[in-house]
């Protein structure tokens, strides 16, 4: 029995569909917050469970019969620590005989604000116990790509990496690395750090859109108060500026660099090129006119 937390997100759903291909339905269980959010889920045959990362009591129930448990980092930044620890307590309690963590890129060593949460999360794994393996992914390709109809409006890509580079991945690549992982033998003590097989700096993306719309798409380099102030004024909340302008700011020390190709090599294909998920979503955007 495998179970998968916040299976109603964006990686889980994924994680789910990868898993399908490997094992049965009766063997996966889907915690999610949500239950009317997971009717999808489970008309797959799969079992819903609720449980709230904000709710420590709920996760004994969720992982009961689990043998193995991939732990989805929480959104909530500032408190995934917290509510990591209920999983990872409930998981001991259990007898989980492994337990996989979607950490970041180099945790240990990583210049990213947000990388000290997953830090820390990594410690309680490591002093509970029980056997585990750290994923610990990149950024997604979809960090960038979500927001290409804004920027075509802009007409820039704005940002404070630099010319940092950046080895990013579609979800579906380090979700397929998750189930590969879930469904392998010997996997307690690895560390894997995941990123794309290939790099590109936020000039190289602002190219890419201008190559396949057709428009002008430059990149603004700014420093990092000003890319938080535009980021602030596009009407995101101070704290999550704050923490995607530092996040930049790593980039451009190499935070999110990774030429080692585990990911490539986990799930035994290259990954998603940049210009397949710049395509991706220019057809999607196509598709809402």
């Amino acid at each position: 029995m495998i179970v998968v937390t916040g299976a109603t997100g964006q990686l889980g759903r994924l994680v789910i569909a990868a898993l399908l291909k490997k094992i049965p339905a009766s063997n996966i269980v889907a915690a999610v917050r949500n239950g009317e959010k997971a009717r999808d889920i489970a008309a797959w045959g799969v079992h819903v469970r609720l449980a709230d990362y904000n709710q420590p009591q709920d996760w004994d129930e969720a992982l009961k019969g689990a043998d193995k448990v991939l732990l989805i980092s929480s959104n909530e930044v500032g408190q995934r620590a917290r509510q990591h620890r209920s999983v990872i307590d409930a998981a001991r309690r259990a007898g989980v005989k492994l337990l996989a963590y979607t950490s970041v890129l180099r945790a240990g060593a990583s210049p990213l604000g947000l990388a000290a949460e997953h830090k820390e999360t990594e410690a309680l794994i490591n002093t509970s116990g029980i056997p585990y393996t750290l994923l610990r992914n990149g950024w997604y390709t979809e960090n960038y790509t979500v927001g290409i109809p804004g920027l075509l409006a802009r007409g820039a890509v704005y940002g404070c990496a630099g010319n940092g580079r950046i080895a990013s991945a579609a979800r579906v690549d380090y979700a397929e690395a998750a189930a590969e992982v879930l469904t392998a033998e010997n996997q307690t003590g690895r560390v894997y750090e995941l990123a794309g097989d290939t790099a590109y700096t936020l000039a190289e993306l602002a190219a890419e859109i201008s190559r396949q719309s057709s428009r002008n798409i430059g990149y603004v380099n700014l420093a990092e108060a000003e890319y938080r102030n535009v980021l602030v004024k596009a009407g995101l909340p101070d704290a999550v500026a704050a923490m995607l302008a530092d996040s930049e700011t790593g980039i451009s020390k190499g935070a999110l660099f990774d030429d080692s190709r585990q990911l490539s090599r986990l799930i035994k294909r290259p990954t998603t090129s940049l210009a397949t998920s710049v395509a991706a979503m220019m057809q999607a955007g196509q598709g809402r006119k």
